[in-house]
């Protein structure tokens, strides 16, 4: 299996040019596209135009270190997941960068295989909670779109009433909570009852 979903990239960020080569070569071999930053503060700038992709930086540099990179990439509401470089001893500096948000670190001098398959992992990680997030925000838009009487419908199914209790409990006619059925169905682009139940709760905005 590949370890790059799709083509993202790997933004990689050391004050050591050497390194920096290392892991260009290193990276690029394994299939990922890198784009070199030898800064936090470059990386920083460039960051609302950079597309989707990991972040992997080293803890400590001059000036802005990972730290502060991950504090500024939080406040920028970034989703960026990232990978923090640490040297050996840097275990404390490693777990104050997952409380900011890191998405792991690795320590220096790490194995090839290990932070590519660490790499592949993340990245395939966000891909999926991005799908996911996108998902939802459809699932509750559509449930934005319908009326309060399609709204009171739908609750009556995900509570398990039939159409003569739903049209018991709103004084409407079971003929015209076919209607509004119909009308759900579209509107949830659900193909049958079950399935417009299970997106229903699975919006979250529904009691269940």
């Amino acid at each position: 299996m590949s370890p790059m979903p799709g083509n993202a990239r790997v933004y990689v960020i050391d004050d050591d040019p050497a390194m920096r080569d290392s892991l260009d070569f290193l990276l690029g071999t394994a299939g990922f596209a890198v784009m070199l930053f030898d800064s936090a503060s470059q990386f920083l700038q460039a960051l609302p135009e950079l597309g989707f992709g990991c972040v992997l930086t080293d803890v400590r540099m001059p000036g802005t270190d990972g730290i502060e990179l991950l504090r500024q990439m939080r406040s920028a509401a970034s989703r960026l997941p990232t990978i923090v470089m640490t040297g050996h001893g840097d275990i404390p500096l490693a777990v104050e960068a997952m409380k900011l948000g890191a998405a792991d670190f690795v320590e220096k001098p790490f194995e090839d295989e290990r932070l590519i398959g660490m790499i592949g992992s993340i990245l395939r990680q966000a891909v999926e909670s991005d799908r996911t997030s996108r998902e939802q925000t459809a699932l509750v838009s559509r449930i934005a779109s319908l009326s309060p009487r399609e709204r009171q419908v739908l609750d009556g199914l995900v509570a398990g009433l039939s159409n003569k209790m739903i049209a018991q409990e709103y004084d409407i006619s079971p003929r015209t909570v076919e209607v509004y059925r119909a009308n759900l169905m579209t509107k949830m682009q659900a193909s049958n009852i079950s399935e417009l139940v299970k997106l229903a709760i699975r919006s979250g905005v529904l009691d269940t």
